[in-house]
């Protein structure tokens, strides 16, 4: 008996290990992909509860759409594209597979000469890639405070450096607000009332209009850099 019960021992055993040797044989599972989010108060979620800013609302709505990724909130409210370019390498240093880069608005309330927002942005879309990440330019509209020289040079920074870097362009963050057939009203309905930021249920618009591209640039990750 103690023999037969030896036998075991030594049996179990080795299919113990046997099967330890089989679990470490099987690939790692793959980290879902990191999407670095980085802009300024409208990325970060001004003025609103964590759960309903960009971000959360962002990888909710991917992850609803059966993508496993992993949204970093880069978003620093009253970021201007300098504040951006100061702190792009350091972020990118965190690791990130894909960028969305949403900046200029604060540049523009400001009144800054486009050419500066436009050279810092190029910056940061040059870090990024450098790093191979694939990118999503999201700009803004300028209205005509400044004059007509000044929204025709600000509006063009977008799809310029868009086709310069290969980014996919999201032209104005606010368009699925203002496509409204009665675009006052939707923009009190969906706007904070300091009438700059969007409040919870104009995000999950915007959000429901990006989510798309973002898909997109999330089938990029890992693809050879466009020359």
């Amino acid at each position: 008996m103690p023999l037969a019960y030896g036998a075991f021992a030594r049996l179990r055993n080795h299919s113990f290990v046997m099967l330890l040797a089989l679990f470490a044989a099987l690939p790692a599972a793959a980290a879902p992909p990191q999407l670095i989010a980085f802009g300024d108060s409208l990325t970060e979620g001004y003025g609103l509860p964590p759960a309903d800013g960009l971000v959360p609302q962002l990888q909710d709505w991917l992850q609803a759409h059966g993508h496993d990724v992993t949204v970093l909130n880069a978003g620093v409210s009253g970021d201007t594209s300098a504040g951006g370019k100061s702190r792009i390498d350091w972020t990118l240093a965190g690791g990130g597979d894909a960028i969305i880069v949403e900046l200029g608005g604060n540049d523009m309330l400001r009144g800054i000469d486009p050419v500066a927002t436009r050279d810092n942005l190029d910056a940061i879309l040059q870090a990024a890639s450098a790093k191979g990440l694939p990118i999503l330019l999201i700009g803004l509209s300028a209205p005509g405070n400044y004059g007509a020289d000044y929204q025709t040079t600000f509006d063009a920074i977008y799809p310029d450096l868009a086709a310069k870097y290969h980014a996919q362009l999201v032209p104005d963050f606010f368009a699925p607000l203002s496509a409204a057939t009665d675009r006052a009203a939707a923009m009190k309905a969906d706007m904070q009332d300091d009438g700059i930021h969007p409040n919870a249920a104009g995000v999950k618009i915007i959000v429901a209009a990006l989510g798309p591209q973002v898909v997109q640039l999330l089938a990029r990750v890992g693809q050879p850099a466009t020359n």
